[in-house]
């Protein structure tokens, strides 16, 4: 059978592989056009559907206005996206969303398609990196708000006019054979960020933006990176934490298995000085990466402070603990290989760092293993060697 809105056909057909009662709504929509209000009408229905229902985008084109798809659902849906959205590329101003998908349990999305968020245009006129005092721009494309039991498989997301994705309140949320694209010198396009979450897997990836290409926000609990490769971008962040007040602390962050390539940081922790907040960071391991001309590639900044708009005076109170740096290989793009700048009012606690081989062959070298309010664990070799300044321990007040 099949319902009618303008140009837009919904057909329902039975899904193989699911119960008879199953049914895939599939847009019908000719290349070229705006599905938004098909695609709304079509995740509705599967919505309220009474067993597992799927979503077809087929391939092509066509044009995709902001969008809620909105939960609690009756079954689990799946969206399968063959062809690409577009978003619209003139529309750089006042909308903090694009794409939104939101309490759903057992959610997938998936088909090999992509999210073109046009971000060009926004690009010009972005200068929210530079200064707080800036114009409000579009926060991401695609976004997952309380999302649970959830897979996002390949799929991929080009040129956002800020945020690629944006994850929230998610619990048991997998990314899998994602991509994510967007030039070098596009502001503030991070590709994963994630916040207030727990138990969410990133793997098999490739993201390369113009910001980090996975950043880590308060309340993040057991993430994983696994098999990503990240570049160019400014690396894989945790944080930057402490900016705002209420923030949740942070543990459990597990990034293994990775290659960063000509990215401007590597492997960063950044929290603000004269923070909003008191919370923890804890149990972050960074093991078996490789490096390919990557600027600051190990680097804990408790002194944070973009645009100079806190006071550096005042110490971090964002506490860090049990974090590990183990074998960590490859080459720097300038002579600061390893930068452990802790906070003097709340030293870095059992910080390791194990077989490290970072190699620098610029005019300003050699490299150096650069060390401040921290008395790392140092196991196997390390190239450059450890802590080429003394620590400065000073106990909170």
């Amino acid at each position: 059978m099949g319902s009618y809105f303008g140009i837009s056909t919904i057909f329902v057909i039975c899904l193989l592989g699911f119960s008879a009662n199953a049914e895939v709504f599939r847009i019908g929509s000719p290349p070229g056009s705006d599905i938004t209000q098909a695609l709304l009408r079509a995740f509705t229905s599967a919505c309220q559907a009474p067993t597992p229902s799927k979503v077809v985008i087929p391939k092509g084109q066509f044009r995709l206005g902001e969008i809620m798809m909105s939960g609690p659902c009756k079954s689990p849906v799946e969206i399968t996206l063959l062809g690409t959205v577009l978003a619209d590329g003139n529309s750089i101003h006042g909308k903090e969303k694009w794409v939104v998908f939101q309490r759903m349990d057992g959610f997938r999305l998936n088909g090999g398609g992509t999210f073109d968020g046009e971000g060009n245009a926004a690009w010009r006129v972005n200068n929210c990196h530079k200064t707080f005092e800036c114009k409000k721009l579009p926060i991401v494309s695609i976004r997952f708000d309380f999302v649970t039991n959830a897979e996002i498989r390949d799929i991929s997301s080009i040129d956002a006019k800020n945020f690629h994705i944006n994850v929230i309140g998610a619990k048991n949320m997998t990314f899998n054979n994602v991509k994510i694209m967007a030039p070098a010198e596009s502001p503030n396009t991070d590709g994963i960020h994630l916040g207030r979450s727990v138990g969410v897997s990133i793997i098999n990836s490739r993201i390369a933006t113009g910001d980090d290409c996975v950043s880590v926000g308060d309340g993040m609990v057991n993430l994983l990176v696994k098999n990503v490769v990240c570049g160019p971008g400014h690396g894989i962040s945790v944080g930057s934490l402490g900016r705002y007040g209420h923030e949740q602390d942070v543990s459990g962050i597990r990034v293994i298995n990775c290659t960063l390539q000509e990215t401007d940081n590597g492997l960063r922790i950044k929290t603000w000085p004269s923070a909003a907040c008191s919370t923890t960071a804890s149990n972050i391991h960074f093991e078996n990466i490789i490096l390919r001309n990557v600027s600051n590639p190990i680097l804990i900044d408790q002194e944070y402070c973009p645009w100079n708009q806190c006071n550096k005076q005042k110490s971090s109170s964002i506490k860090l603990a049990n974090i590990s740096f183990k074998r960590i290989r490859g080459t720097s793009g300038n002579k600061d290989a390893v930068k452990l700048l802790c906070s003097k009012g709340y030293p870095c606690e059992n910080v390791q760092v194990g077989d490290i081989n970072i190699q620098y062959t610029g005019a300003d070298g050699p490299a150096t293993f650069m060390c401040s309010n921290v008395r790392p664990k140092l196991v196997g070799t390390q190239f450059p060697k450890a802590c080429n300044t003394p620590p400065v321990l000073t106990q909170p007040k």
